[in-house]
């Protein structure tokens, strides 16, 4: 069944996403925002080419649908290398990730995804893998056993992670390049919007692809979510061009407001308001009470609702803020007791 609330959620990956390397650029010079980590990593790339080594191993941070893959991908066409793609969670076994280094061309972009959860064993291995382009590896069991190096070609690995904090320092430390994402601007958006619309042979207005920038949580794969979205609305029940007033429906049937709130993010600061008198209230509380776990409450929802100024984190708890009361149009009384929000 189709959950509305996905679109705005990009740490879920949906059937629409199928489609989505359609979309992403192929190139430095078409990747939209991050100017810095552009600027940065062309000249690294640049460098790494002169020389004719391979990149030095690339660490990229930042929340789910920002463009880690995208640019990893990037990296490995700008080099003119072969690109291979794992997620930490696949990597069952030693093995597993013996098997994809030893086939490995000489300068190859190996990209893993989620390596904050990569297991012990094979991080280990990686580390030898990663510093001296060998493979550890045992050969015979019990007393017979004997370590054996096996000797790769220069690669170099992209570890992307939503979670920095989570990623062990010996091997963050190994990373000779590091680059953080953020959240990208409106402006940034209706340029991405622009140019997947172009791809997509849709026609789109210039206030509507601002719109749909401002409800797109500052992150590219709901911009295209969006957009997909827009398209079929403008297709059966407009003109088959992307209007203002097209979007503002469609957003409208879709449960998404104006600042990128779905129902569960209305949910939450209504929770706090009617629940737990504006707060404070704790994470585990919050969490049942709204029927979601709390990883999910503190990993996902959150930072955007703090990022918009809806809700703050205190030492006691959760509080709403002003903000939060004018957008779901309650009246706000500082200091006000349990159940006194009052609607407008």
């Amino acid at each position: 069944m189709f959950n509305e609330s996905a679109i705005v959620r990009p740490d879920v990956v949906t059937e629409d996403d199928s489609g989505e390397g359609s979309l992403r650029p192929l190139c430095l010079d078409d990747f939209m925002g991050q100017s810095e980590i552009k600027k940065n990593l062309g000249t690294f790339i640049k460098a790494a080419k002169e020389r004719g080594d391979a990149l030095d191993h690339l660490f990229l941070i930042g929340p789910p649908g920002l463009g880690k893959t995208t640019l990893a991908q990037i990296t490995a066409n700008e080099l003119g290398a072969d690109f291979k793609v794992t997620s930490a969670p696949a990597l069952d076994k030693p093995k597993d990730l013996a098997g994809i280094l030893s086939t490995i061309t000489p300068n190859t972009v190996f990209f893993i995804d989620e390596i904050h959860r990569l297991k012990p064993a094979i991080e280990e291995m990686l580390y030898i893998a990663m510093e001296d382009f060998e493979l550890d590896w045992v050969i015979g069991q019990g007393a017979a056993a004997r370590t054996v190096r096996i000797p790769i070609p220069h690669f170099t690995l992209v570890g992307a992670t939503t979670k920095a904090g989570m990623v062990s320092k010996p091997l963050q430390t190994r990373f000779g390049i590091i680059q953080r994402f953020n959240f990208y601007t409106r402006e940034e958006l209706a340029k991405i919007i622009h140019r997947s619309a172009k791809i997509l042979e849709v026609g789109i207005d210039d206030d509507a692809a601002l719109l749909m920038a401002d409800c797109s949580r500052g992150t590219p794969r709901v911009t295209n979510r969006v957009l997909r979205r827009m398209r079929d609305f403008a297709q059966v029940e407009g003109c088959g061009r992307i209007t203002k007033e097209i979007v503002s429906e469609g957003l409208k049937r879709l449960g998404i407001d104006d600042m990128g709130l779905e129902g569960y993010d209305r949910e939450i600061l209504l929770a706090i308001i009617e629940k737990f008198g504006g707060g404070p209230v704790g994470a585990e509380t919050l969490a049942i009470s709204i029927g979601e776990s709390q990883d999910t409450l503190e990993d996902y929802y959150e930072p955007y609702l703090i990022q918009c100024g809806f809700l703050a984190r205190t030492p006691r708890g959760r509080m709403a803020t002003e903000k939060a009361y004018e957008h779901l149009g309650l009246k706000y009384k500082p200091g006000m007791a349990k159940g006194q929000g009052e609607l407008f």
